[in-house]
């Protein structure tokens, strides 16, 4: 009897004691690593700064004989516009295969999902403040 009776608050306790659920608006949206990020900045270094700059301003070596100039990655007007899925995918299909400039090259036979992913994180953190 004694047994049923200590069974019973113990399972009480247990069903009281359950984790309160989240609500989906206070998890924070995740931010990635700072490892993904370096690795972001180490692929970006290698195949977009030639054209984009090092700051993401679209003032690279290359970007004086293209027209139209390579986009400012930084501008907050277009950080606001472009979600990470339209930036992921502008890096897999290139300028032409989402309507823009053909001189943007795919690179989406180059990079794997994980580094366009972290490209995408990369040029998120080249965002100027208003």
């Amino acid at each position: 009897m004694k047994f049923a009776g200590l069974l019973c608050v113990t399972i009480v306790l247990l069903a009281s004691c359950q984790r309160a659920q989240r609500s989906p608006r206070a998890v924070a949206p995740s931010r990635g690593s700072l490892y993904e990020l370096r690795i972001g900045k180490q692929v970006y270094q290698t195949y977009c700064v030639g054209c984009h700059g090092d700051a993401g301003q679209g003032d690279g070596f290359n970007s004086f004989s293209l027209d139209p100039h390579p986009r400012d990655l930084g501008d907050p007007a277009f950080q606001k516009s472009k979600s990470s899925a339209d930036l992921a995918d502008v890096i897999r299909r290139g300028g032409a295969g989402v309507g823009l400039s053909s001189l943007m090259p795919p690179w989406g036979h180059t990079l794997d999902a994980r580094h366009v992913d972290a490209v995408v994180l990369y040029v998120r953190s080249l965002k100027r403040n208003q």
